[in-house]
């Protein structure tokens, strides 16, 4: 079967390793190791804030963000925007759910996989990976784990490594406020899921980036300066209580 484009191998040669069927479809299974750019712009107008290129820089993927829609959404597009998968964030979730469907469906007979924090209070961040199948959801199986540089996709419990993630900084990311994730995906791993999974990541937040964004607007609402350490110190501490 054809790819949907030619995606360029990366240098590097991870080993080879028996994997699952492919979770999005065969034709994002390459047989070589891929490098993929995942870059978030955020000072943005347009509809789309996610871009996916190889590394020649061709655009592999992009994100649409749909507006006015109860769900947080993201749709994942090809190159020549025909959407893949949409990924919609449950509401009011204690783990922080995300689902993700076939194309721009969320009909639960389109569902493909569920993703949701390990643990409800996280200082780093981990998630546990269901398929639609596993619906008792005793063991995952995948997993996404955060670590001090890169983050990493296992095989369900396994050590079977099936991608990696760091975030690369640039002058542009800098300047222009782009979030610039390098993703390395092994040989015959489907790559479309390993970016769904990287945007779920990208978009779920630790205990600690959660008690700093209450603080903020806890702190406009009481109208405190928070340019003052010692209150920023104060009102984490007491958001920190009772996030417990």
């Amino acid at each position: 079967m054809a790819y949907p484009y030619q995606p360029q191998p990366f240098a590097f040669a991870p080993p080879m390793l028996a994997l699952p069927t492919p979770i999005i479809g065969p034709q994002y299974c390459a047989p070589y190791p891929l490098e993929l750019a995942v870059v978030k712009k955020v000072m943005t107008i347009s509809d789309g804030n996610y871009v996916v290129t190889d590394v020649n820089g061709n655009i592999v993927f992009k994100v649409k963000d749909p507006l006015l829609t109860l769900h947080e959404r993201r749709v994942l597009l090809d190159a020549a925007g025909y959407p893949i998968i949409t990924l919609r964030r449950k509401i009011a979730t204690m783990h922080d759910r995300w689902e993700a469907y076939r194309g721009d469906s969320t009909k639960s007979k389109d569902l493909i996989f569920t993703a949701k924090k390990s643990s409800i209070i996280q200082l780093k961040i981990n998630l546990e990976v269901f398929l639609a199948g596993n619906t008792k959801e005793d063991v995952c199986d995948f997993k996404v784990k955060d670590s001090e540089s890169s983050c990493i996709v296992y095989v369900g419990e396994s050590n079977n490594t099936l991608a990696k993630m760091q975030k690369k900084e640039t002058v542009k990311s800098v300047l222009f406020g782009k979030d610039h994730l390098m993703v390395t995906v092994y040989p015959n791993v489907d790559y479309a899921f390993i970016v769904a999974l990287m945007l779920i990541f990208n978009e779920t937040g630790t205990i600690e980036e959660e008690i700093n964004s209450a603080v903020d607007g806890f702190s406009q609402g009481l109208g405190l300066n928070m340019k003052s350490k010692v209150v920023h110190m104060l009102v984490s501490k007491m958001l920190g209580l009772l996030a417990c």
